[in-house]
């Protein structure tokens, strides 16, 4: 999408969302009409994960409806989300799942020509119970973990749950214990270059004790604080060559500025945002309710707001101001993580999908030796 791409008047009403969620489960949302607009304007998807509702939720535009259609899978406790046009990884309570777009299989989809891509699963890593945060790919194809519960950030092979690769130098120990608990991944020319902490302290769950602003920004190959004082910071990003990131408990989108360390507020939301992507000039951030629980309690955002919401809010960052929302009525109440998929009508197929019996994927030099009427 252009910088010039028209917006449209996000108070104007639509209807509600359409999904595709067998009931009884509540799963019901509602949006504005400019979200959908947004949504087939650019041609994309959005791939959004609620780990309390344990479901990954793709929301898409429904050209043959003109609706909004939010089609639920379930996961257990599914958080991080990495995700490209080939590739999509989602991280749950102790297992990573791995899944690979197939355009032949998105074609064979009903109603014809409807989907333009399918992603299917192709491997399960079992990681135990590591509280996966965010993903990243690296350049190289080295798929990157957010290791919340041993503090660290993690590669996977098929010897072992994870590979520790990096952690804090305030961390003593590598220990199953949520010490500073780490949660947000930035990539920088294929590397891991950011990550955010809820706080610099190695005792089990010591974070909590000053979690409305004790929050951190490291950049990974130095080791160096770049900024301290955030409250509940998440999900930084590298973009258009500056760092964004969200301050959860003040419910906004910041900009980083390292040099000053120092920080400015873009955007103030009504919810505790989590989950950042991308598009053009446009920011797509999760938002949740909160539980009123100790996790939360005496954080900037609980205390402003009484009322807070669920859903996706899309920002224009040149001005902060909010073009459109997609928000949940009920039965949604968290989101962890949101991502672009560059495809209009994307769709991910159930382990227990019977199009997975008969669909292969070959190198390209095996295909010579099959029929070629049975080649896609």
């Amino acid at each position: 999408m252009s910088d010039d791409t028209p917006i449209l008047d996000p108070t104007a009403p639509a209807p509600p969302a359409a999904d595709d969620a067998p009931r009884p489960d509540p799963l019901r949302s509602v949006y504005t009409s400019t979200f959908g607009e947004v949504l087939r304007a650019a041609g994309i998807s959005l791939a959004v994960s609620t780990y309390q509702a344990g479901k990954v939720i793709l929301v898409r535009w429904d050209e043959s409806t003109g609706t909004v259609n939010t089609h639920f899978r379930a996961f257990g406790k599914p958080m991080g989300i990495a995700a490209d046009a080939a590739r999509l990884a989602i991280g749950g309570q102790n297992t990573v799942w791995n899944y690979r777009n197939m355009p032949a299989v998105a074609r064979k989809m009903e109603p014809a020509g409807k989907h333009d891509a399918a992603y299917l699963p192709r491997r399960v890593h079992v990681t135990g119970d590591i509280d996966i945060h965010e993903m990243a790919w690296a350049g190289d194809g080295q798929l990157w973990l957010v290791n919340t519960r041993f503090g660290c950030l993690c590669t996977l092979d098929a010897d072992h749950s994870f590979h520790p690769r990096w952690r804090p130098p305030h961390l003593s120990a590598l220990a199953p214990e949520d010490r500073c608990h780490l949660n947000g991944l930035a990539m920088l020319d294929g590397r891991p270059q950011f990550v955010t902490l809820l706080g610099e302290t190695d005792t089990p769950g010591g974070w909590r004790a000053n979690k409305a602003n004790g929050g951190l920004l490291m950049e990974v190959p130095t080791n160096r604080v770049l900024l301290r004082g955030l409250s509940m910071p998440h999900s930084p990003r590298w973009y258009d060559r500056r760092l964004w990131l969200l301050e959860s408990g003040q419910g906004s989108l910041a900009l980083a500025n390292v040099r000053g360390g120092a920080w400015q507020t873009v955007a103030t939301l009504p919810g505790f945002t989590r989950g950042l992507s991308f598009y053009g000039p446009l920011a797509f951030i999760g938002l949740s309710q909160v539980r009123e629980s100790a996790t939360f309690s005496g954080i900037p955002l609980v205390e402003r707001l009484e009322e807070r919401t669920c859903g996706v809010w899309v920002v224009d960052v040149r001005d902060g101001r909010t073009v459109g929302f997609l928000r949940f009525e009920e039965g949604v109440q968290e989101i962890f993580a949101v991502e672009v998929l560059p495809w209009r009508f994307a769709d991910m197929l159930d382990w227990g999908d019977e199009r997975l019996r008969t669909s292969y994927v070959l190198p390209d030099e095996a295909l010579a030796a099959v029929p070629e009427g049975m080649r896609e």
